[in-house]
């Protein structure tokens, strides 16, 4: 734990980091891989709606029924001539929910799957659901996100810029797409708590975003009076700076999700909580993703767009490019006086003698000859 906390505050100071900007093509291509795969899902399967979208109704059999889910789906089915969902709960009881079926003939349903069933049709439970209520719910849910992406939107740009405001709605479409496409791939039934399930991972996502967002605008103040860096290279600095934050919180919120849906939701069989954790722990993925490898990318691509931004951007190259060529050349210089320092080879022999000696010459001899000795 303590390196983990050593590698946060490196994080934090720059002295370590991942190029997350200067590898966002690979991340724009996954994340549009990943897409059209929802996508496509979505195309082919479909979502399957739950009965508060579709209308229906929903049988609750008496407890300790002995009945097998497997039976129970085929009565259901024989009885309503619709697909039907069974589970089974805690307490023996059977849920049997079918969807698309006229209110006025769940009565007939009701006593044909008592007979099946070999129960008494007064203990069978019926709630119903008309599908003009399930209409109705599907337009308030619709709204409802209508109306927070573009609450998302104005903030943003107030807060921040408008750069940002779309980047940030990128992500979140993004994030939304891959969700629902995950619910049309899996087929888990979409009910009202996935759409709260929804809405609290749009919450997540931008959340993450707006932190990153934050420390780039405090980051590049007055960024074009400096040489030292691009508009990208803060950008990724921003990043990094708050990377673990953002996995702690991310991991965080997704252990208690995560027991929901694989715990709660796959070994214990209480499946009505898979409609909402599954939008939660696919969504808080999604979004930590997004706001990492997408958001600040993409306000990074925008903002260099920029004339002011295209200038920085060629004087800080200009200026390393002429450090680099500095810094060879002075590793020139460096080798060439290494070289001349270096010391003669011991083995060539040394040239000695009266002709490298020019004082000798006269040594030993008498007086210049025109003058006498006294």
């Amino acid at each position: 734990m303590s390196k983990l906390g050593s590698l946060g505050a490196r994080l934090h100071r720059g002295e370590v980091g991942y190029d997350f900007v200067g590898n966002r093509k690979i991340w724009y291509g996954i994340s549009i891989l990943i897409t059209i795969t929802a996508i496509l899902g979505l195309a082919v399967r479909g979502l399957n709606m739950g009965i508060e979208f579709q209308g229906g109704a929903v049988f609750t059999t008496p407890k300790h029924m002995t009945t097998s889910v497997a039976s129970a789906e085929s009565y259901a089915e024989e009885a309503s001539g619709h697909d039907a969902i069974v589970q089974k709960l805690g307490d023996g009881s059977l849920r049997i929910q079918i969807a698309g079926i006229d209110t006025d003939k769940s009565d007939a349903i009701k006593e044909k799957l008592a007979t099946d069933l070999k129960v008494n049709s007064e203990n069978i439970n019926a709630d119903l659901v008309g599908p003009s209520w399930g209409d109705q719910i599907a337009n308030k849910a619709w709204q409802g996100l209508a109306i927070f992406m573009v609450l998302v939107v104005i903030y943003l740009a107030i807060a921040f810029e408008w750069r940002m405001a779309l980047a940030a709605l990128v992500a979140l479409v993004h994030d939304i797409t891959i969700t629902t496409g995950i619910y049309a791939l899996v087929g888990f039934e979409v009910t009202p708590g996935t759409v709260i399930g929804l809405l609290t991972i749009l919450g997540y996502s931008l959340y993450d975003t707006v932190v990153v967002f934050d420390s780039l605008k405090e980051q590049t103040k007055d960024i074009t009076k400096q040489t030292r860096w691009t508009y990208s290279d803060v950008a990724n600095r921003s990043i990094n700076s708050t990377l673990m934050r953002s996995i702690n919180t991310t991991v965080v919120a997704l252990l208690p999700v995560g027991a929901l849906l694989f715990i709660g939701g796959g070994v214990l069989g209480a499946g009505m909580l898979n409609d909402i954790s599954l939008s939660l722990f696919v969504g808080l993925a999604a979004g930590a993703y997004s706001s990492i490898f997408i958001a600040t990318p993409l306000v990074a691509d925008l903002k260099e767009a920029e004339p002011p931004m295209k200038a920085l951007k060629k004087r800080v190259l200009a200026k390393r490019a002429q450090a680099v060529t500095e810094e060879e050349q002075a590793e020139a210089r460096g080798a060439d006086l290494a070289h001349d320092e270096e010391p003669e080879d011991e083995a060539a022999p040394a040239v000695v003698g009266p002709r490298n000696q020019p004082a000798s010459r006269n040594r030993g001899r008498g007086r210049p000859s025109g003058k006498r000795a006294r």
